[in-house]
């Protein structure tokens, strides 16, 4: 006889939710992961408590998992004194690529590689996954925020200018978060040879704690992060347009819900289908991040924002248990769909992905990485930091035990701009 999985886990969710949390366990969670901590758990089902502790515990989660904002954090940088009399005449150029989640971290290696320079940046283009896929910045970004931004920090020029071509331009790699000593040793001697660069950002790593080390261009680094991006206006009405259905569904949370990074082709090349691996885990299947949202609190009423763009039959799960789960596809505007959502680029559906979960009440990566990492960046920036990170729970627990480490513990890079 063939069994639905869906069936199984409704039978789990039903015995599992009435059991109480003996001993608290430790987050299975990616913040681990990417500092290369080993702490995968694993769960009982079978233990039911009846102690004045497992009361508790139920009373906690009958309270609901949301809570308040933070307090907004103060700017604990200043905007970087003009340096125009050391200004060259030399030109750093770079494009944004593979998406918002990259996008931010560009841009700060750019505008501190042109400040220490001299030198003026030229304003990116922005190039999709495939060949040819390429955007102006300013059909994503607001361009004049941009430049009125960066005034006295670096000059800013709109266009590349014509004399300028690949023959005479110098592809330099750059470490993501790059540092003087290595702009001193291995960028300026070229650009005093060749007068104008191109950088090429890599990322040695996803890890963004921040660091003790102080330099001299920590306040240019967090502005160009935190004080230089926005989207353009008809960008940001559709960002806005599906915020606004999203809590005028969820009227029974006061409007609140709840944003999960879940992409099923990220799943499948991740290999997450696969349960109970040893160690810690760097992504949750559909069915385990409905056991996570259950037992944590969530109510079946809660609504869930995904970003997959279009559905996939392996989350229905997650409808069943939340009726009120939403792609892109399924509650952003008629009338923008054709531009935004049905056109060969994916970039617009990323960008208005990580707005969104940099905006939701509750933002749950479901998947490890750069994203996950910089959507809680600006959401601990603007004061967001309800961050909850998926874990194997044996029991019913607190969501509060299961918030992001960048935030329990403040060591993410947003903690240097913002305290």
């Amino acid at each position: 006889m063939t069994v639905d999985p869906r069936q199984v886990l409704a039978g789990v969710l039903t015995v599992t939710m009435f059991v109480m949390l003996g001993n608290m366990i430790k987050r299975d969670h990616f913040d681990s992961v990417e500092a290369n901590q080993s702490g995968a758990s694993s769960g009982n089902y079978d233990n039911v408590e009846t102690t004045d502790h497992a009361v508790a515990a139920l009373h906690r989660a009958s309270q609901g998992p949301w809570k308040e904002d933070g307090l907004d954090l103060k700017r604990c940088w200043t905007k970087p004194a003009s340096e125009e009399g050391q200004q060259s005449e030399g030109f750093v150029t770079f494009s944004l690529t593979n998406g918002p989640e990259y996008h931010v971290l560009q841009i700060a290696d750019a505008v501190v590689v042109a400040r220490y320079l001299g030198a003026t940046l030229v304003l990116p283009d922005i190039r999709g996954s495939k060949p040819g896929d390429k955007r102006n910045f300013g059909d994503i970004y607001d361009v004049e925020k941009f430049v009125r931004s960066l005034d006295g920090v670096v000059r800013v020029a709109k266009h590349q200018p014509a004399e300028i071509s690949a023959r005479n331009l110098a592809v330099v790699r750059v470490p993501n978060r790059v540092t003087e000593k290595h702009i001193a040793e291995n960028i300026e001697p070229i650009f005093s040879r060749k007068g104008n660069i191109r950088l090429a950002t890599y990322f040695p790593s996803v890890n963004m704690k921040k660091t003790e080390q102080k330099s001299s261009m920590d306040s240019v680094a967090c502005l160009a992060m935190f004080g230089t991006v926005e989207l353009q206006p008809e960008v940001h009405e559709v960002v806005d347009s599906i915020i606004e259905r999203l809590r005028t569904l969820s009227r029974k949370s006061d409007g609140r819900f709840v944003a999960v990074d879940l992409r099923v082709e990220m799943l499948e090349k991740k290999g997450c289908q696969e349960s109970g691996a040893a160690g810690a885990k760097s992504c949750y299947s559909p069915e385990e991040i409905v056991l996570f949202l259950r037992k944590i609190g969530f109510e079946k009423d809660t609504t869930v924002y995904l970003t997959q763009s279009r559905w996939d039959s392996s989350l229905d799960v997650l409808k069943d248990f939340f009726p009120k789960t939403y792609t892109k596809e399924s509650i952003m505007p008629v009338d923008k769909k054709g531009k935004y959502l049905n056109s060969e680029s994916s970039e617009f559906e990323k960008v208005i992905d990580f707005y969104i979960c940099s905006q939701s009440d509750v933002f749950v990566p479901a998947i490890s990485g750069l994203f996950y990492a910089n959507v809680a960046g600006k959401r601990i920036a603007s004061g967001r930091t309800q961050i909850l990170v998926p874990a194997t729970v044996p029991g019913s627990a607190s969501a509060a035990d299961f918030s992001s480490h960048y935030v329990s513990k403040k060591n993410h890079l947003a903690y240097s701009c913002f305290c």
